[in-house]
């Protein structure tokens, strides 16, 4: 009985864990493996064992990303490090001046960059242990947000158990952007449509709509995305670099904006902004500038924050 109860054990994490790869492969690297109809074999026989075994279902399990559960409220999340909001840039000599003032707090030192796209959809913080998500909130007011860890786990391109090194960190927090983009906000306006129901202004609303629905299985029919954008905390922290920290949580199953660059200093980045501006009109998605941050660790822990923004960090803002 006990060998019968351990080969369930061991075939449910087996298909989770196949389900997990498969997902990545499919939402993260674009490069599926196997067909849809392969997948839902799969997933099938999970859910069948999962319903007949309860005690083997887990919340990191892929079948836990098709919601259904409805909250009366979301409970009030208080962020373990503060979202705070950024500075603001208009031109490429207010770009130059950001440097020259992290240049007056630390003299003598040079200072390399990271450019991202700063999309238009909804901060996000969610907190990983040893690996699984455990907990999802909003911004809020940057102090406190909402608990909306249900309906993220609908969001395929959040990953609910991470791979590699990263899974083995006792807490790891990250912050990411939900977002919606052009094609599927343009799809799902035209089904609201179909059916009598208001359409979404534009895809921000349309994510903020989504992602606050007291239905997750309503969240889960939406076709949100992410993009994370930094960690904020980790124990034990093992990164030096910004860039590093990305390229990191890419390989742990987080999808990292493609369009980033590491730049070695403020002419880099100006030239990187002037391009992504230049390309705006291509994107999939809505941005409305480029995040420029400082790419050391340590220079920003040094640099430190405002009651209202990071000093190593500023918004370069597209004209409108």
């Amino acid at each position: 009985m006990a060998t019968s109860k351990a080969k369930l054990a061991a075939r449910v994490e087996g298909l989770r864990e196949r389900l997990h790869h498969h997902n990545y492969c499919y939402h993260i690297l674009n490069r599926p493996e196997i067909t849809d109809a392969e997948y839902d074999r799969l997933f099938n026989e999970l859910r069948e064992l999962e319903a007949a075994h309860p005690e083997l279902l887990t919340p990191d399990s892929p079948t836990q990303r098709v919601g259904g559960a409805v909250a009366e409220g979301f409970a009030s999340v208080e962020h373990r490090v503060p979202m705070l909001s950024l500075d603001n840039a208009y031109t490429p000599d207010e770009i130059r001046e950001f440097e020259a003032r992290i240049s007056r707090a630390l003299p003598d030192e040079r200072f390399a960059y990271v450019c991202e796209p700063k999309v238009d959809g909804l901060g996000v913080a969610l907190l990983y242990q040893k690996g699984r998500l455990v907990r999802g909130a909003t911004r809020g007011d940057g102090r406190l947000g909402e608990d909306v860890t249900q309906n993220l786990r609908t969001v395929r391109s959040i990953p609910l158990r991470l791979r590699g090194a990263l899974a083995d960190l006792e807490i790891l927090e990250v912050r990411g952007e939900v977002f919606m983009g052009h094609a599927p906000f343009e799809r799902l306006n035209r089904s609201l449509e179909a059916e009598g129901e208001e359409a979404f202004a534009n895809p921000r609303n349309a994510a903020a709509g989504s992602l606050r629905q007291k239905d997750s299985g309503i969240t889960a029919r939406r076709p949100l995305d992410l993009f994370v954008y930094g960690v904020s905390d980790a124990r034990p922290d093992p990164f030096t670099t910004h860039w590093d920290a990305m390229q990191a949580l890419a390989d742990a199953g987080f999808r990292v904006n493609p369009r980033s660059r590491r730049c070695p200093g403020i002419e880099a980045v100006l030239a990187a902004c002037a391009a992504l501006e230049a390309d705006r009109a291509a994107l999939v998605y809505d941005a409305d500038g480029v995040v420029i941050k400082v790419d050391s660790l340590d220079q920003q822990r040094r640099l430190g924050a405002t009651t209202h923004h990071p000093r190593w960090a500023v918004a370069y803002k597209f004209a409108a």
